[in-house]
């Protein structure tokens, strides 16, 4: 994945516009209270439904990945259902490709399934009576392909995700591990630009889930698809996301770059919601650095704008006194002096405007 992407090149793939989706006997009856800014603790007291997502506005850039997290009841696997109209919203705007897809008919959502979205769910989703490689398959298979014709793509990308050789094994005979890549696999063989994560990697150890998120990693850096990962999990959103979105009770807290979230969270939630993380090991240089090209004087060395801040720490030994110029493809964009970096750990405190916020 390329963090530092150049914007100009890059495009809105998935666009999300005062999305509101409440569950009840009758939304439509109640939508006015939620866009009044009624909350969901008051939308089910008063009124007996459940706001489950409130004027939700997302630009998804293509190439990307997009990380939507919360706690459970956030909202977050919610969303991701719209964009493939699993679930239809009460209100609002979902955008692909410049198309509303709330606008499509039976056709053309099938073929906006088919073809243009592949989707990665947390249970595996793997039909036991077919084999592995019929499994990777699948997408081609439901649009009237013979096995012959998509053999060697399937088991191409089973190759590309570690299981060569796999093919004729039935899903039982793998691990959970094992069983994920083989999802992966087969949301890859889909050959869709569009891939929806539903916490696809939460169901697995610890070890394998970070193999699998620096797989999924690998693969991006090289297909540049547009990912929509869901997680609970904030050290993952972290590691993933390029464009981090954090859900509370069904609202948006916050949302922007990763790394400009962990040093200016603009809420208490947030605040505390990041209080345990690995600040050297999640921040990078370019998120601290003073930018220049000038020629830095008295340099200890050099250091890339992503190593993180716990890599220039061991390089560094502990002197404060020290200072890298910092580069990105082989040009200086910044320098970075250790006493910055050392600052830059002190955990930041909610802006006064997000403390005001919090306290209405």
């Amino acid at each position: 994945m390329t963090k530092t992407a150049k914007k100009g090149e890059q495009k809105v793939k998935i666009s999300v516009r005062e999305l509101y989706k409440i569950f009840g006997d009758d939304p439509q009856s109640v939508l006015e209270y939620a866009q009044q800014g009624m909350g969901k603790t008051e939308m089910l007291e008063e009124h007996g439904h459940v706001l489950a997502l409130q004027d939700i506005n997302v630009d998804m850039q293509e190439g990307e990945i997009t990380v939507i997290m919360g706690l459970s009841g956030s909202g977050k696997s919610t969303l991701i259902r719209h964009f493939n109209r699993l679930i239809d919203p009460t209100a609002g705007e979902i955008i692909v490709d410049g198309d509303d897809v709330l606008a499509y008919g039976e056709e053309e959502l099938r073929k906006l399934r088919r073809e243009r979205m592949s989707m990665v769910f947390q249970k595996f989703a793997l039909l036991p009576h077919r084999t592995v490689l019929e499994n990777v398959g699948m997408a081609q298979a439901v649009r009237g392909y013979r096995r012959a014709d998509f053999e060697a793509d399937a088991n191409k990308w089973l190759e590309r995700v570690g299981l060569q050789g796999y093919g004729g094994q039935h899903p039982h005979q793998l691990s959970g591990g094992m069983q994920q890549r083989v999802g992966l696999a087969r949301a890859l063989a889909a050959n869709s630009d569009i891939m929806l994560m539903d916490e696809a990697f939460s169901a697995l150890d610890p070890l394998i889930r970070t193999d699998m998120q620096d797989l999924l990693l690998d693969l991006q850096e090289e297909l540049s698809k547009t990912v929509v990962f869901i997680s609970h999990d904030l050290d993952e959103a972290l590691k993933l996301a390029d464009h981090l979105v954090i859900l509370k009770d069904g609202y948006i807290v916050q949302q922007g770059e990763p790394q400009e979230i962990l040093l200016r969270p603009n809420d208490d939630y947030i605040v505390d919601f990041i209080s345990d993380i690995n600040r050297a090991r999640v921040l990078r240089t370019r998120s601290v650095m003073i930018e220049t090209t000038e020629p830095a004087e008295g340099v200890a060395g050099d250091v890339d704008a992503d190593d993180n801040l716990e890599s220039v720490i061991a390089k560094s030994e502990g002197d404060t006194t020290k200072k890298y110029r910092v580069l990105q493809d082989g040009e200086q964009v910044g320098v970075l002096d250790m006493q910055t970096l050392v600052r830059a750990l002190v955990p930041s405190q909610a802006s006064e405007s997000g403390m005001r916020a919090a306290a209405v």
